[in-house]
């Protein structure tokens, strides 16, 4: 009953031509709220894939309240409330990343620039994919990752070799594009790739890919990956009392986590980060819509 309640209420908010950005950034607060009580209660359980996407959360929250818009002084509310989560997140990501650090320390290890929100701290411009981008893309001699692995790859310089030929320094013919131009390269076919699994309907793997698309690309600027009807696909996902995220029928990974009631470490990490991406978007898109004609 809860999530047919849920269903309602996205199709009432979403469907409107000029549903109030307000009413999307309720919708999506409300989400982080019930995944926030989820690390409370979890932090001792969720892997790094998790607490990874929690600590990208934690950094969009962080931009969302210092550049909140001062247009609309109804907003401040929901300004509040993204306070709220803020401090929420600093207290259970501590504790999850102390655990992590127990439980799998070479791991911890590896990837704990990774667990430092600061890292996440998005710098980039928004902007759109062209199909000139999508036209010259070639894969690369990364070894049997999706294109979302490969531009985190990339961006992180975490894969010493695949970072190399992404870099263009083995090809003469690369050798003068800039990192943007690269992203660019990955996201406008990381789009098209999300295009096709909406056309082709969502299975456990695919689903999987497309938030992880979402997240990368809309982390690198690129608002044409934060559709609204993509956010209703996310928010379909999460389990309204436990407020995790599930993906039924999926192959686990061996470093997965399964935890109770279905819930999955990777797959809610990498929801709530690009719910992180969606509330900055629509808070942009809000301060836009509301600046007086000139």
């Amino acid at each position: 009953m809860a999530r047919f309640v849920v269903e309602v209420f996205f199709v009432l908010v979403f469907s409107a031509t000029n549903a109030a950005h307000e009413e999307v950034i309720d919708v999506i607060l409300a989400s982080l709220a019930k995944s926030a009580s989820f690390l409370e209660q979890e932090h001792r359980n969720i892997n790094l894939d998790g607490v990874v996407g929690y600590t990208i959360l934690q950094a969009e929250l962080k931009e969302a309240v210092r550049t909140w818009p001062h247009t609309d002084p109804l907003s401040w509310s929901q300004r509040t409330a993204t306070v709220t989560l803020v401090k929420r997140l600093d207290q259970s990501l501590a504790k999850a990343v102390t655990e992590l650090e127990k439980t799998d320390p070479k791991y911890y290890r590896e990837f704990e620039p990774l667990l430092i929100w600061t890292f996440w701290k998005n710098n980039g411009t928004p902007c759109i994919v062209t199909k000139s981008c999508r036209d010259t893309m070639t894969r690369f001699g990364c070894p049997n990752y999706s294109l979302s692995h490969q531009l985190l790859y990339f961006m992180l310089g975490a894969n010493r070799g695949c970072s190399a030929m992404l870099k263009g320094d083995m090809r003469t013919s690369r050798a003068n594009l800039t990192e943007r131009q690269y992203q660019g390269i990955f996201c406008s076919n990381m789009l098209k790739g999300n295009m096709d699994i909406i056309q082709k309907n969502f299975t456990g793997e695919t689903q999987d890919i497309f938030i992880e698309n979402i997240l990368l690309c809309g982390l690198a600027g690129f608002s044409d990956f934060l559709k609204v009807d993509w956010l209703q696909h996310i928010l379909r996902l999460q389990d309204q009392e436990v407020g995790c995220f599930t993906q039924p029928h999926r192959r686990v990974k061996r470093r997965e986590r399964m935890l109770k009631d279905g819930c999955s470490s990777h797959i809610t990490g990498v929801s709530v980060s690009a719910l992180g991406g969606y509330l900055n978007y629509y808070l942009t898109e809000q301060d836009i819509t509301k600046r007086p004609l000139t």
